[in-house]
This record gives structure tokens, C-alpha cells and sequence, in this order.
């Protein structure tokens, strides 16, 4: 299968359209995994043409970097590897990072390699938004990291269009991770524009919604235990907005056919996007994937698609179910 290759900003790192969000694997979160079918997944996607996979510390307490690690084992010039760190401690209390000294970064660096099983990174990517005196230390380390050979590139990771703009004030990020979908088209007003001027590669995560843009859920639907998606039925403000969101789900149905299905439709709209470089919708399984790894191959929409779009599901506003 041949997927669509875009230079990653000016980091010119050759990323597939489509890559492979790993926060579900390793069991945290998002239910129950299986580490063999986490494998599996992997392998499938890299068969299927995939060549970018993002992670983080964070995912599942490291196991999520340890399972990319294993894949990567022999064959690690295959992989465009992304991954995160600045949530793994951080003090939300204070709203500090634990990382306050270039020294305590590089350190967690060094774990990230280390559970990857790799000596370089070539996406490392700042984890937190918030503006402190820590913004600085990961700039300062980031890019010592990255003269000394440990990593090819760095961004961050934040819908926050003040401190992406704060990241890059001397040029030097080349990527941005931000949510994105049919049903939050916030980032379309400011901040792919600014993206696009400064030659910043565009990482969309949550183009699914966090699974609403599947069309699987119903409004008495029942998440695992384990799942975060349960406060979407217990908060009676999330609830508001999920049903909102179910509402016009069942609206963008009348724009799929059995050629394209509704995880397609919503897959190709944020590939339609000019700024965007890369989509890393995330899964459990091969199966979950197989429909988004499929999406490269489709064409735009038309112009009167776009209109229905529109109509369902305005520029304006947006989701607010799960923090940037």
C-alpha cells in the first residue's frame, strides 16, 4: 500500500501522511491491552507502509515507549520515532515541571532511550503548555540534545497558540502536536496559518474524537472500568457535549457510502488541510487501524462536501471534552 510522504516542517524528516498514535497501547487509560496484539498492531503498520509512531513517558508509565522499543529491535532505520516528556512528573498543584535544570531533562531523556532501546530520537517533543521557567530549560536542553546527536528535531505538544509561539521565538521548533478533528476546528483560525508561515510541521492527534468519529457509541454507552471516557457519562457538563457530538455524528453519516466510512470521512477531513503534515489516529488492534491506514489513497473533498461539512459542524467552536 503507498501512503503520501510530507517533510516534517523544517526538520525535512520524511513522515507518512498517516502514522500510529501509541498513548492505547500498554493498558492505561483507554482499557485493557495485550501486549502481543500491541506488537502486532505495530508490525501491521509498518507492512501497511507506516513509518511515523508517537509515544510518550508517560503512555501507560513507560510501557507504551518499552513495546515500540521491542518492535524497533533490528530494525530501528525503518521507524520515525516521536516521542514526548514533561508530564511523566510534573506537579499539577504548582503547575511546575519536575524538569527545572537542563541536567534533570537530559536525565529523563536518558530514560526515554533507554525504554525505547535506541540512542537517538528523532521527534522529541516538550509534553506540557505551561509557561514557567521550565519552557526554558527544555529549549535549552532540547537543543543540546539534538548538537550532540541525540535527537534529529524537537516541537511541542499544545493547543495553546501563545506558547507555541513562545517555543518557536528563535526558529528552532519544527513541529506542533495539537488535537484536531471534524468536530474541533479551532486550530484553523490562528494557529495553522502561523504553522504554515513558520514552516512548522502539523501533528494531528484526536482525529476520531477519542472514538466518537468511529460512529460506536451510543448515549448509554458503557466504557471499561479502566476507561477515561467514563467521565464523559459522570460529568453532567462532558455528558452535554457528548451528546451534542453524537448529534452530529449522525449527521456526517449521510456523507459516508460504503466507500468511505465515517472513521475515513474523518480522517480525510484533516488530511484535506494544507498545514497539516501527519494524522496519528491511535488503536488497540490491527483491525482498528485498518481503515484509517487506508485514507492516503483517497481524494479530496468536493466542493459540496465541504459545504455539508460546514453546515454540521462550523469553523467556529469546538469540542471540550479532554484538555490540550
Amino acid at each position: 500500500m503507498k501512503i503520501n510522504m510530507k517533510n516534517l516542517g523544517h526538520s525535512n524528516l520524511p513522515v507518512t501522511e498517516i502514522g500510529l498514535g501509541l498513548w492505547a497501547i500498554g493498558g492505561d487509560f483507554w482499557g485493557k491491552t495485550e501486549d502481543k496484539k500491541s506488537l502486532d498492531l505495530i508490525d501491521y503498520a509498518l507492512d501497511a507502509g507506516v513509518n511515523f509512531y508517537d509515544t510518550a513517558d508517560v503512555y501507560s508509565g513507560g510501557r507504551s515507549e518499552e513495546l515500540l522499543g521491542q518492535s524497533m529491535k533490528g530494525r530501528r532505520e525503518k521507524f520515525i520515532l516521536a516521542t514526548k516528556i514533561g508530564w511523566q512528573n510534573f506537579n499539577e498543584e504548582k503547575g511546575q515541571s519536575g524538569y527545572d535544570t537542563v541536567e534533570k531533562l537530559i536525565a529523563g531523556v536518558e530514560t526515554n532511550l533507554k525504554r525505547l532501546q535506541t540512542d537517538y530520537i528523532d521527534l522529541l517533543q516538550c509534553h506540557i503548555d505551561y509557561q514557567d521557567a521550565t519552557m526554558d530549560v527544555f529549549l535549552e536542553g532540547f537543543q543540546k540534545l539534538q548538537q550532540e546527536g541525540k535527537l534529529k528535531a524537537y516541537g511541542v505538544s499544545t493547543s495553546n497558540f501563545e506558547y507555541l509561539k513562545a517555543f518557536n521565538a528563535d526558529g528552532g521548533c519544527a513541529s506542533l502536536q495539537i488535537d484536531y478533528s471534524i468536530l474541533n476546528r479551532t486550530p484553523e483560525e490562528e494557529i495553522f496559518p502561523y504553522c504554515l508561515k513558520n514552516n512548522i510541521g502539523v501533528i494531528i492527534r484526536g482525529p476520531l474524537a477519542m472514538g466518537i468519529l468511529t460512529g460506536k457509541f451510543k448515549p448509554d454507552h458503557k466504557f471499561e472500568p479502566e476507561d477515561f471516557r467514563n467521565r464523559w457519562m459522570d460529568n453532567p457538563e462532558e455528558n452535554k457535549v457528548f451528546l451534542e457530538d453524537l448529534s452530529k455524528v449522525e449527521k456526517l453519516k449521510s456523507l459516508c457510502n460504503e466507500d468511505r466510512s465515517l472513521t475515513q470521512l474523518a480522517i480525510q477531513f484533516v488530511l484535506d488541510h494544507p498545514a497539516v503534515t501527519t494524522v496519528i489516529p491511535g488503536a488497540k488492534t490491527k483491525v482498528q487501524f485498518d481503515e484509517s491506514v487506508k485514507v492516503s489513497q483517497f481524494s479530496s473533498f468536493t466542493e459540496a462536501e465541504m459545504e455539508a461539512i460546514d453546515e454540521i459542524t462550523p469553523k467556529e467552536g469546538g469540542r471540550k471534552i479532554w484538555p490540550a
